[in-house]
């Protein structure tokens, strides 16, 4: 049977058997009223435990709640910190600045000893305690009890008076009662916070992990890696450290302290220093005062607490997200999981910069070489046009990209002999370009033999067989004007037909023939032409006919025609400009898909 069903009839029952020592303790006075004051506390009590789960509310309710049934000088609720074992003020009443910032161990002061022994301490005169911390030099009795939930310690409420023996028996049972009461709505309240904070910490996580893959820029990322992790931890030293495989050393890329950027020229080994030990061994690294750990490694002095992160890539650590501010034990585990979390996606966004800061390199290494080539390769097309009296002639060429397939190039034989060649690459860019650059040479090398259109060409194909690569094959079509009896050779190698145009009528000249390279022992067919003054032929890369529109519409040799009929009777030079004029016009603003060559022989 339970001791309230002991009691006598007409006694007056007490929460938890909490009842005065004496019917005077009632009454007498600065003494708690617990008869009918308590069932009201209690329902009060229970009213704000049950309508807030804001810790600050909670405690500030608390202490307005006890102050109107005992009527403290000075009033603390501190909680335990389960990270450093010490007791810090949540909420008080009272106390200096400085007495609010003090850290109370388990064991020291009246407070410590009550949290480490779980017992309700009650002090008439403080002067005679010697362990008593003497924060107020006017305090004189103190009540401190603990607040306990789950058999576990979560905090001690402490309140202080200036008058000796102020505190009495029923002040502390009520004050226990409170403690029993409002510890569990303390834990709650945490709880509660740190589910908000944890779901506020993963909402901003995300935020940041959209921004920082939107960044490019290895410098602007690292910047914006130390502003964003701001939302998260509340810093005062940041510093970002790359992993310099080839030396096996850590280049701080990024550092700011203070909110000043910081340049940090000294570099570590990877094995040193707790940057060190956070790559070692791929966890991070948090110490809560680096003055009692001989691995620290001093950056900055007034360093008190640091945390090193190691950013992990593919399994490989690519650098250091280090952490570090004045406060001793600041970074706790809530900072340890966001910072974790973050770390991944740093270590991802890092890479994709570095990737695309090596590919942009590679770019314009890349264009500066294309430039080159591209200088090298107008150096190879002829200086000059052949300077004959019975006939002039003219060449434009305009590259798809920076360089081309197409080449072209004039051959003087004799005073009455030049030989024209025009070719086509397979493919494009650099490879048809170099390919282009190794035919010309060929050519060149053996035109002091004044070889027949026929022979060139099979001069060529057989070089070409000697130094054959895969799918590499050219185009050509080569002639010998002969200004003396104004004939021209011609023989074909897959290239496009040439056009003739007399007295405004065009027509295609059928003449065909295998690519160089292609296959071995080839022959060429050659033909003769007989021209008079008026006459044009016009030799052209299939890039002119191929030329698209925005419609997807080819150029083809119907407008090709109709460009040379219209200005047959202009100069060689006139042609071929108005024929590039034409297709470029009907182009537009479409990116050009073929390199485009006209060469143009006019007789006079």
């Amino acid at each position: 049977m339970s001791e309230q069903s002991q009691n006598k009839p007409g006694e007056e029952v007490f929460e938890g058997d909490y009842r005065p020592s004496s019917p005077e303790a009632l009454t007498s006075p600065g003494q708690a009223r617990v008869d009918p004051l308590q069932t009201e506390f209690l329902i009060r009590l229970a009213d704000a435990l049950n309508t807030t789960l804001d810790l600050q509310t909670l405690l500030e309710r608390t202490a307005s709640l006890v102050r109107a049934v005992i009527d403290y000088r000075i009033f603390a609720i501190l909680l335990l910190n389960d990270r450093t074992g010490d007791l810090r003020m949540r909420f008080q009443l009272g106390h200096t600045p400085e007495v609010e910032r003090m850290r109370i161990k388990i064991g020291q002061g009246v407070v410590g000893d009550v949290a480490q022994r779980r017992e309700p301490i009650l002090l008439n005169d403080v002067t005679q305690v010697s362990n008593y911390i003497n924060a107020n030099p006017d305090v004189r009795s103190e009540l401190a009890v603990p607040l306990i939930v789950k058999n576990r310690l979560i905090g001690v409420i402490d309140i202080q008076s200036e008058q000796p023996g102020y505190f009495s028996t029923e002040h502390q049972r009520l004050l226990t009662l409170t403690a029993s009461r409002i510890a569990q709505a303390i834990e709650n309240a945490r709880l509660y916070t740190r589910v908000a904070r944890q779901a506020q910490t993963l909402q901003v996580l995300n935020e940041i992990s959209r921004e920082l893959t939107s960044i490019l820029d290895l410098d602007e990322l690292l910047e914006r890696i130390g502003q964003l992790l701001r939302r998260i931890i509340d810093y005062q030293m940041f510093s970002v450290w790359l992993v310099n495989e080839r030396d096996r050393l850590l280049e701080a890329r990024f550092a700011t302290r203070f909110g000043e950027r910081l340049d940090i020229t000294v570099k570590l080994p990877v094995d040193e220093g707790l940057c060190g030990i956070a790559i070692a061994e791929r966890r991070v690294v948090n110490i809560p005062d680096v003055r009692k750990d001989p691995r620290y490694h001093m950056m900055n002095p007034e360093t008190r607490s640091e945390m090193a992160v190691p950013l992990i890539h593919k399994g490989a650590v690519i650098g250091v997200l280090d952490i570090e501010h004045t406060r001793t034990s600041y970074f706790n585990e809530d900072h340890e999981r966001a910072v974790t979390t973050l770390a991944a996606q740093v270590a991802i966004a890092i890479e994709n910069a570095r990737l695309y800061q090596r590919v942009t390199q590679q770019e314009q290494r890349l264009e500066r070489d294309l430039s080159m080539a591209r200088e090298v390769q107008l150096r190879l097309l002829p200086p000059a046009k052949p300077q004959h009296r019975r006939a002039e002639f003219s060449a434009r060429f305009v590259p798809a990209r920076t360089i081309g397939g197409d080449l072209y190039d004039f051959l003087q034989y004799d005073e009455n002999r030049s030989a024209i060649a025009l070719g086509d690459v397979s493919g494009k860019a650099a490879p048809a370009a170099l390919y282009a650059a190794l035919v010309s040479g060929i050519m060149r090398s053996v035109s002091n033999q004044h070889l027949s259109p026929s022979e060139m060409l099979r001069t060529l194909n057989d070089a070409l067989q000697e130094r054959r690569l895969d799918s590499q094959y050219v185009a050509m079509l080569f002639a010998v004007w002969n200004d003396e009896n104004l004939t021209l050779q011609i023989a074909n190698a897959g290239a496009v037909q040439p056009l003739f145009c007399r007295s405004g009528e065009v027509e295609t000249i059928k003449a065909e023939g295998f690519p160089l390279g292609m296959f071995p022992n080839a022959e060429y067919e050659e033909f003769s032409l007989a021209t008079q003054p008026g006459d044009s032929l016009i030799f052209f890369s299939d890039g002119i006919p191929d030329a698209q529109n925005s419609a997807g519409e080819m150029y083809g040799n119907e407008r090709l025609i109709a460009c040379v009929r219209k200005n047959h009777q202009k100069s060689a030079s006139k042609i071929a400009e108005a024929i590039i004029g034409e297709v470029a016009k009907f182009q537009g603003k479409r990116e050009r898909f073929d390199d485009e060559t006209v060469v143009v022989l006019r007789v006079l």
